[in-house]
């Protein structure tokens, strides 16, 4: 890159908002440490129109722009390529809060809000804004929107597509579009905001967004359930959903190695139960009004599901410290995967009622592959949506001994997602595709969705700065 480019550049964002490129790892790398990217420059407006000048720029002189929030992703959606020549543009010093409109329901933020801080703002006004992840604390709305996120409360409130109104969005082309409507109701043509949720950055940059609140919970009652199978989660589900209707918030499972990987990496964790059971079920019951009965109901629930047999223990937490510690156990999974190893992770949706046969499969056919010797099969998921987490954990010590790593990920990944294919589902329920899958994509979408994709990518970003690389 030119020098009187990058003094240009320099001079858009100021010095706040210029990182030298030695201080540059954190944003060249992805979350998991699997992919290093280099850039021309690492660049962090402090507002839409600094973006939209970026780009403006960007565009005059051919560079491709990689966007990129909190970096939490899991598919390198947000590092760039290997090349050098792009530009990262960090919108993490966008963090205002516009504006709240408690009426409407709606919050309007930057997108470098961190997802927490929008929770924390909804509170305060005595709403809810129901997106949850494990990475809240520092992923942000607009890395949020770009992959379309789901989380632990998708089974009641849906995912970010359901939760967005309206959006701002930089252009590849420097120009912005000012799609920032609260409204629930607007049929005036194609919904442009709904072309920039899940397109991971590869059409514009989203630069803020109207989001859609709930009302606050005041009332809550929580479980961990011991079970023998997956179908008896299933079956518990249904149960629940019957008895429970839209009170029933979330609904996690975990098979039991991943909660062993938990209790020895995770100092301070511990098993709510025995410990004897091949998985175990989260799931929580929530209601707007304070004097609602839902621990009672739960009570119920679960007395009527261990009389069945769908399960055979179960605890509920006396207090919200207890409830939290809970909670934490299923949200450190992915940092005690790190400690212990390298995971091959895949995001698979299955139709409900597919999943335990889906899985059995899997697990049949990546073992007749030889593929995974050494390794451990490791399960979590939000099974209200479909959304099962499958995991092949390789102990650092049998990870250190593989030759070919690339390929032994691919060969594993491709009977993963194939199973999953098979059985109607998805290769990617909430991660994305971003680097990690963006090779894999084409072997799962018609030619028809390819060529309309395309068509989108196109007329959008035809010249293919957008976040090179990624999704297509």
């Amino acid at each position: 890159m030119p020098m009187n480019l990058i003094e240009s550049l320099h001079a858009i964002v100021g010095p706040a908002g210029f990182v030298n490129l030695e201080d540059g790892e954190p944003y060249l790398t992805d979350w998991r440490g699997r992919y290093h990217g280099k850039a021309m420059a690492i660049l962090k407006p402090a507002n839409t129109e600094e973006v939209a000048r970026v780009l403006k720029l960007c565009a005059a002189h051919g560079i491709a722009v990689v966007p990129q929030g909190g970096n939490t992703g899991l598919v390198a959606g947000a590092t760039p390529s290997e090349a050098g020549d792009s530009v990262v543009v960090c919108l993490s010093r966008m963090a205002n809060i516009r504006e709240i409109d408690t009426a409407n329901y709606t919050v309007t933020v930057d997108a470098g809000c961190t997802l927490a801080r929008i929770q924390e703002v909804a509170a305060s006004v005595d709403r809810l804004f129901p997106l949850s992840l494990a990475s809240e604390g520092s992923c942000q709305i607009g890395g949020n929107i770009a992959t379309n996120a789901g989380g632990t409360a998708v089974l009641r409130y849906g995912n970010m597509r359901a939760l967005v109104l309206g959006i701002e969005v930089v252009l590849p082309d420097g120009r912005i579009w000012n799609g920032l409507r609260g409204l629930r109701k607007d049929n005036t043509g194609y919904d442009l905001k709904q072309l920039f949720i899940g397109a991971e950055g590869t059409l514009g940059i989203v630069t803020a967004a109207v989001l859609k609140l709930h009302a606050s919970l005041r009332a809550r009652a929580c479980a961990w359930v011991a079970i023998e199978s997956v179908s008896a989660a299933i079956a518990l589900l249904e149960h629940c959903r019957s008895a429970c209707g839209d009170g029933l918030t979330s609904f996690e499972l975990i098979s039991r190695s991943q909660l062993d990987v938990v209790y020895e990496q995770v100092p301070g964790t511990r098993d709510p139960l025995d410990g004897s059971s091949p998985w175990a079920l989260l799931l929580e019951l929530a209601d707007s009004a304070s004097d609602a009965p839902l621990q009672a109901t739960l009570e119920t629930v679960i007395g009527e599901a261990l009389e069945a047999g769908l399960a055979v223990d179960a605890v509920l937490p006396a207090s919200e410290t207890q409830r939290n510690a809970l909670w934490h156990l299923r949200h450190i999974v992915s940092e005690a995967n790190v400690r212990c190893g390298t995971s091959v992770t895949h995001d698979i949706s299955l139709p409900i009622s597919k999943i335990p046969e889906c899985l059995a499969d899997t697990e049949a056919r990546l073992l007749d592959a030889g593929l995974v010797d050494g390794a451990r099969f490791l399960y979590v998921g939000h099974v209200g949506d479909g959304n099962i987490h499958s995991i092949v954990l390789f102990p650092h010590e049998v990870w250190s001994t593989v030759g070919d790593k690339d390929a032994l990920i691919s060969q594993i990944g491709k009977i993963v997602n194939d199973t999953a294919v098979s059985f109607g589902g998805s290769i990617s329920a909430e991660h994305g595709i971003g680097r990690a899958h963006r090779d894999e994509l084409v072997h799962y979408k018609s030619d028809v969705e390819l060529d309309l994709m395309k068509a989108v990518k196109q007329a959008l970003d035809p010249e293919g700065r957008m976040n090179p690389g990624k999704l297509l």
